[in-house]
């Protein structure tokens, strides 16, 4: 039997909405990645299957693309599926849809998996061998995540990893690095109801205690964000543009 696409339901909670009452881009990319984590331990292929062997998903690179944000209370869809596994890196992709079924929003990702002793990536074509079943042959909804390669910040600010910047990888969670760089944008862009697409790039952890700079290179219709993480490292670089 050919894989289907899988199918998850989510509500906008009040905790996810901002002032104009329609969700925000943490909220909306925490229910995608949310859908990741569990459509794989559906499949058994998930985080604590992994740790079984000391090992884990971790994201490389993903982009978001979101024609609207839905209001307070609005009931939507995640449609999910994975279109390829290489040695590196797994693609997964979503499709966001209203009640009514109309699609609002889209995201492609990749992942690689990391050896948790050693932090290294390992070869995952043995989960694309044992679960070729979970392949959909279907291509991803959007453009895929672009590499960004440099960024010139005219504004940077620092920020100290704390307690409850940390995942169950015990790094820097993704949305949290969305948010510290969100927020060093203008507020009426943030709360504009024009589509936007965000890519973000991930290129080393952050960890516990560390001391990060979060710097913005502002562009007409959007930024270019850089987080380091000390002594000239870049940890992220993502790109957030409104169309």
């Amino acid at each position: 039997m050919q894989a289907q696409k899988s199918l998850y339901s989510y509500r906008i909670e009040p905790q996810e909405v901002d002032f104009t009452l329609r969700a925000t881009i943490p909220a909306l990319g925490s229910a995608v990645l949310n859908t990741a984590g569990t459509d794989a331990h559906g499949k058994g292929f998930g985080v604590d299957a992994l740790n079984a062997d000391n090992h884990s998903w971790v994201l490389s690179r993903i982009a978001f693309e979101f024609d609207s944000r839905p209001a307070q209370y609005a009931d939507y869809t995640v449609a999910t599926w994975i279109s390829d596994y290489g040695r590196v890196l797994s693609t997964r992709n979503f499709v966001l849809s209203d009640a009514e079924g109309h699609e609002f929003g889209r995201a492609v990702s990749q992942w690689a998996m990391i050896d948790l002793a050693s932090r290294a990536a390992v070869d995952l074509s043995w989960v694309g061998d044992a679960h070729a079943d979970a392949i959909v042959d279907v291509p991803p909804p959007a453009a895929m995540p672009r590499k960004i390669r440099a960024v010139e910040p005219s504004v940077v600010c620092e920020h100290k990893v704390v307690y409850s910047d940390i995942d169950f990888n015990r790094h820097v969670n993704t949305m949290r690095y969305i948010e510290m760089m969100l927020d060093m944008l203008p507020v009426e862009r943030l709360t504009s109801e024009a589509p936007v697409r965000l890519d973000v790039h991930f290129l080393r952890e952050c960890r516990l205690g560390q001391t990060l700079t979060v710097g913005a290179e502002f562009r007409d219709e959007g930024a270019l964000f850089e987080i380091g993480s000390g002594e000239g490292a870049v940890a992220v670089r993502a790109a957030v543009e409104w169309k």
